[in-house]
């Protein structure tokens, strides 16, 4: 299989499906932004963490592929006038939304009490964290302006969310395990 097919030298590209849209598309942009994603998660992935948080950011990161898939497909191509699925696209569930909850959950017990927004960073795999958080951010905006136009599977927007929470836990939980410092945002007064 080659990588370069060459379909996509005039701007267009295939959706999933086989339907073909410009590649500045919002549904391009969309599951291009949770592949970007992606990239950043296993970036965090690649770091020094323990093996718990490895775990659970592979599995995220499957998890997205699925998102990617889901934003990837030409709606009016995955369901047969009678309502059948044509194509078969994994799901999001609420226990995936669920498990990082339970994750949430649990970091958020071994941490102190948030009082103040934190600014990002104190160390490098705390920063790509933040980092993660925002891109995520904007993949779960550029989702939410697509699902108004051609609406998808709800529990792929509320993944993004939540998935957006959990980077900030976990940058909270790193920062804590690696004793770096967690630096507080504090407005100046005028």
């Amino acid at each position: 299989m080659k990588i370069y097919t060459k379909t996509g030298d005039k701007g267009t590209t295939a959706l999933f499906g086989g339907t073909r849209v410009p590649k500045h598309h919002i549904r391009i942009d969309s599951y291009g932004t949770v592949d970007e994603l992606n990239s950043h998660i296993g970036l965090i992935r690649d770091q020094e963490i323990d093996g718990h948080h490895k775990n659970i950011l592979t599995h995220i990161q499957n998890k997205l592929f699925t998102v990617g898939a889901i934003l990837a497909t030409d709606p009016e191509k995955a369901v047969l006038k009678n309502g059948k699925e044509r194509l078969n696209i994994e799901k999001i569930t609420s226990a995936d939304v669920e498990l990082l909850e339970e994750e949430m959950d649990t970091m958020n017990d071994a941490l102190p009490p948030m009082t103040h927004f934190v600014l990002p960073g104190g160390h490098q795999t705390v920063s790509f964290c933040h980092i993660a958080r925002c891109v995520c951010r904007r993949a779960e905006r550029l989702a939410s302006a697509l699902n108004e136009l051609d609406p998808f599977e709800a529990n792929a927007l509320k993944y993004l969310n939540r998935l957006s929470d959990y980077l900030f836990v976990l940058a909270r939980k790193l920062s804590h395990d690696l004793q770096a410092n967690e630096i507080k945002w504090i407005p100046e007064k005028t």
